[in-house]
């Protein structure tokens, strides 16, 4: 399906380490994926052409554009290992996590899950639902899930006390630690608890299947891994879990036929159909076509790179990052253990170099990442090669090897 026939210019392939496809990109390394990805040609091309579209024909270009998101499913549910039916689309991860949060039939004094470092998109829904019917929060803390530490341990603690769900992100944004989801799904099932994954760290750049069984809902969004936009997202909920679901968040098109009372006839409008019983019904009104013809786009452009030369892609940058980046004096957060690897790199400074003015030398230096909660982030995708890891192995050691001379930024003041 071709939603805008008129022909555009002919864009290059997409090409591990290639940034042909970013010819406006700004900074010389853009390195900052895991806040927000720039949009691609193709991705740029095709909201354009959204936009072209509603205003030659107005709702006449509508019909065409819904049809491109059920296409949008179909690749979504190709690079989970999912079903097309069991995918909803939503606005963003917080959406995503909100629908199930309040359509879970809880029953008062029931346990949730919590990690300690986790972003709040995967804490504050669940802490509202918590005041709302009563529910017990259990945290534990997300660094314990590393090799050796105590999480599993802990988990298994807490779940022989009776739980109802263990709400986890696939990847922790502050240190790129890869959770081990299928230890913690097999425990949570061994006990009777369900598992909510947060996966907007991981969707897109590192392989995540849903189909093994290891949880039971998974939301991310678009804007980040995937490549998108933001305003468009996802919500895959297992086949087995859906039928459970109460649709406290539903609205018009939540409806079988929602549409039927729009068409010619007449006497249709009726307010007792049927919720649908499948995760689209988390799709309750009219959506942002332009978002999610973005996303349609950039995911068809992930399923020809293929998400596992993506991550091997990214490590190979990483790899080299890393070594740099220790040799300089830093300290670094990436796991010894490959199968705990995300596309995430986190560091600490050198002793006496403060991180807001590490990253504004480097942000200076055209070099883009991010300072999460007191952690340096740098986090390439499939464009990025191995000259923009020496641009920010450069950059890095004009600020971090000038503190190590004794010169260089002063560390910022404690107890502010």
């Amino acid at each position: 399906m071709t939603p805008d026939p008129r022909p555009r210019a002919a864009r290059p392939a997409a090409r591990l380490g290639d940034r042909a496809l970013f010819p406006d990109l700004v900074p010389r390394a853009y390195l900052n994926h895991a806040a927000m990805s720039p949009p691609s040609l193709p991705v740029r091309d095709a909201v354009a052409a959204a936009l072209d579209a509603y205003a030659r024909e107005g709702i006449a270009a509508m019909g065409r554009y819904a049809e491109q998101r059920e296409e949008l499913r179909v690749r979504l549910a190709a690079l989970l290992g999912a079903a097309p039916a069991d995918i909803g689309l939503v606005p963003n991860t917080s959406h995503g996590v909100l629908a199930v949060a309040h359509c879970l039939p809880w029953r008062h004094g029931e346990r949730v899950v919590l990690l300690r470092g986790e972003f709040p998109a995967n804490v504050t829904p669940w802490q509202r639902v918590a005041e709302l019917h009563g529910l017990e929060l259990e945290w534990l803390d997300a660094d314990a899930f590393a090799r050796g530490g105590p999480g599993l341990e802990q988990l298994e603690g807490v779940l022989r006390r009776g739980v109802r769900l263990v709400a986890v992100s696939a990847v922790q944004f502050q240190t790129g630690l890869r959770m081990p989801l299928r230890a913690i799904g097999e425990l949570c099932h061994r006990h009777g608890a369900e598992v909510f994954v947060d996966g907007i760290q991981a969707v897109g750049a590192v392989p995540l299947r849903v189909g093994d069984g290891a949880f039971d809902y998974l939301a991310a969004g678009s804007h980040k891994w995937l490549m998108g936009i933001e305003g468009a997202g996802f919500l895959w909920i297992s086949p087995e879990r859906i039928a459970a679901l109460r649709p406290r968040i539903a609205s018009w098109l939540s409806h079988e036929d929602p549409l039927r009372f729009l068409v010619p006839g007449g006497d249709h409008l009726r307010y007792d159909r049927p919720i649908r019983a499948r995760a689209d019904f988390v799709e309750l009104g009219v959506m942002g076509a332009l978002s999610y013809a973005a996303l349609h786009t950039a995911v068809g452009i992930l399923l020809d790179l293929g998400v596992p030369a993506i991550f091997a892609h990214v490590q190979r940058l990483l790899d080299r990052l890393d070594e740099g980046l220790r040799a300089l004096g830093c300290t670094s957060a990436r796991a010894a253990d490959p199968a705990e690897r995300s596309c995430i790199l986190s560091v600490r400074p050198p002793p006496g170099v403060a991180l807001r003015d590490a990253w504004r030398a480097l942000d200076d230096a055209g070099i883009a990442c991010a300072t999460p909660d007191g952690w340096l982030r740098f986090s390439p995708h499939w464009h990025n090669d191995v000259r923009d890891v020496e641009e920010a192995l450069a950059a890095a050691a004009a600020v971090f090897g000038g503190a190590r001379r004794g010169g260089g930024p002063v560390a910022e003041p404690q107890g502010r």
